[in-house]
Protein backbone atom coordinates (compact mmCIF):
# COMPACT_ATOMS: atom_id res chain seq x y z
CA UNK A 1 0.00 0.00 0.00
CA UNK A 2 1.34 3.42 -1.11
CA UNK A 3 1.06 5.87 1.83
CA UNK A 4 2.03 9.95 0.56
CA UNK A 5 2.46 12.25 3.78
CA UNK A 6 2.16 16.08 3.38
CA UNK A 7 4.33 17.75 5.65
CA UNK A 8 3.63 20.91 7.12
CA UNK A 9 6.49 23.48 6.05
CA UNK A 10 8.32 21.19 3.67
CA UNK A 11 8.80 21.32 -0.27
CA UNK A 12 8.14 18.19 -0.43
CA UNK A 13 5.62 15.07 0.67
CA UNK A 14 7.01 11.36 2.22
CA UNK A 15 5.93 8.82 0.58
CA UNK A 16 5.93 5.34 2.09
CA UNK A 17 5.38 1.53 0.33
CA UNK A 18 3.81 -0.46 3.13
CA UNK A 19 3.85 -3.99 2.83
CA UNK A 20 0.63 -5.49 0.48
CA UNK A 21 -0.94 -7.28 4.02
CA UNK A 22 -1.18 -3.92 5.61
CA UNK A 23 -4.94 -3.44 6.70
CA UNK A 24 -6.27 -0.66 5.57
CA UNK A 25 -9.09 0.13 8.45
CA UNK A 26 -6.27 -0.90 11.17
CA UNK A 27 -4.13 1.69 9.57
CA UNK A 28 -6.42 4.32 9.45
CA UNK A 29 -7.70 3.65 13.09
CA UNK A 30 -3.90 4.06 13.92
CA UNK A 31 -3.16 7.25 12.08
CA UNK A 32 -6.65 8.67 13.51
CA UNK A 33 -5.34 7.83 17.05
CA UNK A 34 -1.61 9.53 16.81
CA UNK A 35 -3.54 12.55 14.62
CA UNK A 36 -5.72 13.04 18.06
CA UNK A 37 -3.03 13.60 19.90
CA UNK A 38 -1.38 17.34 20.55
CA UNK A 39 2.23 15.97 20.98
CA UNK A 40 1.50 12.49 19.38
CA UNK A 41 4.16 10.99 17.02
CA UNK A 42 2.94 8.70 13.64
CA UNK A 43 5.08 6.14 13.48
CA UNK A 44 4.79 3.89 10.67
CA UNK A 45 7.20 1.31 9.19
CA UNK A 46 7.81 0.38 5.31
CA UNK A 47 8.06 -2.82 3.36
CA UNK A 48 12.08 -2.54 3.73
CA UNK A 49 11.26 -2.34 7.74
CA UNK A 50 12.64 0.95 7.85
CA UNK A 51 10.79 3.13 10.68
CA UNK A 52 9.75 6.74 10.09
CA UNK A 53 8.17 9.06 12.68
CA UNK A 54 6.46 12.17 12.29
CA UNK A 55 5.42 14.29 14.62
CA UNK A 56 1.50 14.59 14.30
CA UNK A 57 1.25 18.29 14.77
CA UNK A 58 3.62 18.19 11.41
CA UNK A 59 0.90 16.44 9.21
CA UNK A 60 -0.50 18.36 6.91
CA UNK A 61 -2.47 15.52 5.01
CA UNK A 62 -2.50 11.77 4.56
CA UNK A 63 -2.96 9.75 1.40
CA UNK A 64 -3.65 5.90 1.26
CA UNK A 65 -3.17 4.47 -2.41
CA UNK A 66 -3.57 1.45 -3.84
CA UNK A 67 -1.56 -1.65 -3.02
CA UNK A 68 1.04 -2.65 -5.85
CA UNK A 69 -1.24 -5.17 -6.68
CA UNK A 70 -4.24 -2.66 -7.87
CA UNK A 71 -1.97 -0.67 -10.12
CA UNK A 72 -2.82 -0.44 -13.79
CA UNK A 73 0.03 0.09 -16.25
CA UNK A 74 -0.41 1.09 -19.83
CA UNK A 75 -2.36 3.39 -21.99
CA UNK A 76 -6.11 2.56 -21.60
CA UNK A 77 -8.85 2.01 -19.22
Amino acid sequence: MDVRIGVINAPRELSLELADDTDREALKSQLEASLKEEDGVLWLTDRRGRQVAIPARKVGYIELGPSDGDRRIGFGS
